[in-house]
This record gives structure tokens, C-alpha cells and sequence, in this order.
């Protein structure tokens, strides 16, 4: 897309303000570029008469004023007009009342959420604000944090945590970062005194320290072993533990998945017949073709992406790099990133359609590889998603006749 993303440039306009905040360096003329876009956005920016839209367009404004009254650039004009509306959303009150009490106006903003409710109805956006009910809550507790509201702050925070730690609650990286940052707003105007403990991994007993408010320790884990742990606490508050595994599933031993969308994978050689890659000669040029459906059960699919890794003895023949990329009519997505041995495909998806994405590839260095299987997810959304079994593929040298 040509258009800039509301909430997108928002979003990086606060990581630049917190970056400088944190000390730092950035360019002053990226942010006063980025100051005087926003400026202009947030003059121009009027009620939607379409409601339906209207929920996302009110908070992109309020986030817009709050990320330019962050920058010591308050749009007082466009806060007033906005705080005058009868029907913006309760996100967005919360929001815009951070702006103006990061303007220097606390009593505007208490006004604005005298009797506020901090309740959301659980949702998840795909595009617009890529938000939750969860990220909206993070807002809250940041705008309840700046008011110096530190018994409603206390009690979201506890919302917070415990939505944090619920391993069945799937949260994206928005939501997760909006959620660690408003706690971390709060727990940093709190006074603390440290925390200790003790955890024992196969009978060895380690003390541990710490005057910040999280710590984390590695543990020496070598392939599949079972090891015990306890902990003991030793501070004198209470203490919250989390065990974290990360690993990568051994070779084919994947599971196929399609949970709200449809995938299919084919490779076929430049005519178009189908082939079976699992043996190939080298030299041999192929292509593998993707088509991804939206079975229509949740309507229009937002942020699709599709990962394909290929085995390094095959070649992506990039054609962008011979410039035959206009030549082909093919679909390559709304954006799609080629790397050295993998493509990624960035798209949008309607209600009942399909789309399908073909990759040029050689088989060029003879040997015994392993093909990943390919995977498909929407990436503000885990429950729509699609993969693939890998196997193991061989490129043989080939026979002069």
C-alpha cells in the first residue's frame, strides 16, 4: 500500500519518543518530520459518519494526540474538538485523557473519565488498531497512572498479570508490549525492596538477588532431559515464577494444522505438471506454488503471512535481481520480503476467496537437504493459521548421456 497506517505510524513515533527518553540517539529531523505529519493528520481528522468504522478512527486519533503531547507537542485545538464528541468509544476517552494530562491539563483529563468504566469487551483486530481488550486495559492502567489513581491502577494491573500468565490466552506482540510497559510504568512508581529466592535444578541449590522488579535466569539444558526444579522464596513480598521451554521440532516430526484457512502447497517444473521434489537433478528449474483460502467463516482476512523456507540446495530465482519482475503476471501479495533461502508473503485475504503465490526455484548443489513445511498465519490472530509436514528432499548430480 502507498498510504501511511494510522496506528502504525503512531505506534512508531512512540518508540521513538521512548527511545530518546531511554537516552537513546535519534535524528531530529526523522522526528520533526514525524511531529509535523502527525500535526497535519490530527487537524484534518474528523468524525466518520460511518459508526461501523467510527471505533477504530477515534482511537487512532487518540493515539495520534497522546504520541504528540508525549513529544512535548500537544495539539490542544484538535483535543478540545475531539473531547466535544458525544459518541467516541471508551478506549478512546481513556486515551485522549492520557494526552491531556501528559499536556499538562490533569483536571481536563479527570474530567474526561470521571466515572469512567475501565471494562472492555473482549476483542481482537486484525488491522485498524491491531489491538485486544487486554491492550486496551494496558491504556487504561498508563492514563490511571497519570492521573495518580494508584488503587484502580493497583487493581489492573492485577487484571493485567493474570491475563499475562493464562498459557491459554494467545495475546500478539502489540498487546503483549502495550501490557508489559503499562505494568512496568507502574511497578517503577512504586517503591520496592528487591526480591530473593532460591531454586534448586538436579539437588543443586543457588541463591539469587535482585533489587529490580524481574530477573531471569538460564538453565543449562542439553537435549530432551528431565530435570527437577523448586523454588524457594526467600523476599519478604510475594513472588511470581514462570518456566519457559523453547525448542524446535526435530525433522518431520511437525504436525499439519489448518485452523481457519485453507493451503495447499504443489510444486510443478516451468510447464506447469506437477513433480515430486523429494529427488531431483541438478540444475532442474521448478517452481512451488502456494494457495491460501479464507473458507469464509470469520469474513475478511487482515495480515496474512506466509513463510516459505527452502533447503539450501535449492536457489530462489529471484527476479527481481534480472529485472523480469514486470514481466510476469503473477500474484506476489501486498508485500514480499526474498531472502538468501526463504520468502515471505504479506497479504490481505477476502470472505471465500483464494490467492496463489509462485516461487522460481533451481535445484542446484547436490547433496541430502531438509524442506520445511510451509506455514501461513495471520499475524494478529493465532486461531487462523495453516501448515505443513517437512520432509526430506535430495538433489542428485546429473547423468551425461
Amino acid at each position: 500500500y502507498q498510504e501511511a497506517d494510522d496506528w502504525g505510524t503512531s505506534y512508531a513515533g512512540h518508540f521513538l519518543i521512548t527511545a530518546i527518553d531511554k537516552g537513546y540517539f535519534v535524528s531530529d529531523d526523522i522526528l520533526k518530520r514525524w511531529k509535523k505529519y502527525q500535526k497535519n493528520k490530527a487537524a484534518e481528522w474528523r468524525s466518520p459518519l460511518n459508526k461501523d468504522y467510527y471505533y477504530y478512527s477515534d482511537l487512532q486519533q487518540a493515539y495520534r494526540l497522546y504520541t504528540l503531547a508525549l513529544a512535548g507537542s500537544p495539539e490542544l485545538g484538535a483535543m478540545n474538538r475531539m473531547r466535544e464528541l458525544k459518541d467516541i468509544s471508551v478506549q478512546s476517552k481513556w486515551m485522549l485523557a492520557s494526552a491531556y494530562a501528559k499536556a499538562g491539563q490533569p483536571e481536563a483529563a479527570k474530567q474526561l473519565v470521571a466515572n469512567l468504566t475501565t471494562q472492555i469487551k473482549p476483542y481482537q483486530d486484525m488491522y485498524y488498531s491491531y489491538g485486544s481488550d487486554i491492550r486496551d486495559k494496558a491504556i487504561i492502567l498508563e492514563t490511571l497512572i497519570r492521573l495518580n489513581e494508584k488503587t484502580k491502577a493497583f487493581e489492573m494491573v492485577r487484571e493485567l498479570s493474570a491475563a499475562l500468565s493464562n498459557q491459554s490466552y494467545w495475546m500478539s506482540t502489540q498487546t503483549i508490549a502495550y501490557a508489559l510497559k503499562s505494568i512496568g510504568q507502574f511497578v517503577s512508581s512504586e517503591k520496592r525492596n528487591g526480591i530473593s529466592f532460591t531454586y534448586n535444578v538436579n539437588g543443586q541449590s543457588v541463591s539469587a538477588t535482585s533489587q529490580a522488579p524481574l530477573t531471569q535466569i538460564n538453565l543449562d539444558v542439553k537435549g530432551a532431559q528431565k530435570k527437577p526444579i523448586s523454588i524457594s522464596n526467600t523476599s519478604g513480598g510475594g513472588l511470581f515464577v514462570r518456566i519457559i521451554n523453547r525448542g524446535t521440532p526435530a525433522r518431520g516430526a511437525e504436525e499439519p494444522q489448518r485452523s481457519n484457512l485453507s493451503m495447499e502447497v504443489l510444486y510443478t517444473n516451468t510447464k506447469g505438471v506437477a513433480i515430486d521434489v523429494t529427488k531431483l537433478e541438478q540444475g532442474t528449474e521448478f517452481y512451488a506454488w502456494v494457495t491460501v483460502r479464507n473458507p469464509g467463516l470469520r469474513g475478511n482476512y487482515e495480515n496474512l503471512a506466509l513463510t516459505q523456507v527452502f533447503p539450501s540446495g535449492w536457489e530462489i530465482n529471484n527476479v527481481r535481481l534480472t529485472n523480469d519482475e514486470g514481466t510476469e503476471k503473477i500474484d506476489r501479495g501486498d508485500y514480499q520480503d526474498i531472502r538468501d533461502d526463504q520468502v515471505y508473503t504479506y497479504f490481505r485475504l477476502w470472505s471465500g476467496n483464494q490467492r496463489s503465490f509462485r516461487i522460481s526455484l533451481t535445484a542446484s548443489y547436490s547433496g541430502t537437504f531438509y524442506l520445511p513445511g510451509v506455514y501461513c498465519e495471520a499475524m494478529y490472530d493465532n486461531t487462523i493459521n495453516a501448515k505443513d509436514k517437512g520432509q526430506v528432499v535430495e538433489v542428485v548430480k546429473r547423468v551425461v548421456q
